[in-house]
């Protein structure tokens, strides 16, 4: 299993070398872990332009100014594919610095340099009293205390409603499958 090693902002692999001789991350294995991130079914060797724009964005490529996600969707769509691969990748990184005129040397670093995919702006969970009294089922009263067990788990329908029981054929019919029973 690789270790990952943070050392001056940049990302090092520590995983089978002697120590104190970190190994850069180089682009192409960025490339593989980005294309895999939020994709179960990937493989890392096609990306997408989601992918593309999530990681130009951690890499602080896409500043909103000089290039933009309108700018990479543009350029992506050249490809006329919805996937690319690492060649691809490499010639799409040279048409956007081409037509935004900025160098491709000083993205392909800010690419490299950006650390392994990872979920920045996201909304994370909230534990205070409130919540917890609130989702207690212990302290539920009323009909609500009839919907779930002793558990805490829900009853489901049955919870909510009177299901009447109409297994038999006439309503009130109590002696269920024993008619073979008896003959």
């Amino acid at each position: 299993m690789k270790r990952l090693r943070i050392q001056y902002d940049a990302v090092y692999y520590t995983h089978g070398r002697a120590k104190g001789t970190p190994k850069a991350i180089t682009l192409k294995e960025q490339f593989r872990n980005f294309s895999k991130f939020g994709d179960t079914k990937s493989d890392g060797k096609m990306m997408t332009l989601s992918q593309a724009d999530k990681w130009f964005k951690q890499a602080k490529v896409i500043d909103g100014k000089t290039i933009t996600t309108t700018d990479t969707a543009i350029t992506f769509n050249k490809f006329k594919t919805k996937k690319i691969t690492f060649t691809e990748f490499e010639k799409y990184l040279d048409e956007i610095s081409k037509s935004k005129k900025v160098d491709a040397g000083s993205i392909r670093n800010k690419l490299k340099d950006c650390g392994a995919p990872g979920t920045s702006g996201t909304t994370s969970v909230v534990k205070s009293s409130a919540v917890d009294r609130l989702t207690d089922t212990k302290k539920f009263t009323g009909s609500h205390k009839l919907r779930f067990d002793a558990t805490g788990r829900g009853k489901g329908i049955a919870g909510r409603k009177d299901v009447p029981d109409g297994s038999g054929y006439v309503s009130g019919y109590k002696n269920k499958n024993t008619y073979d029973k008896t003959h």
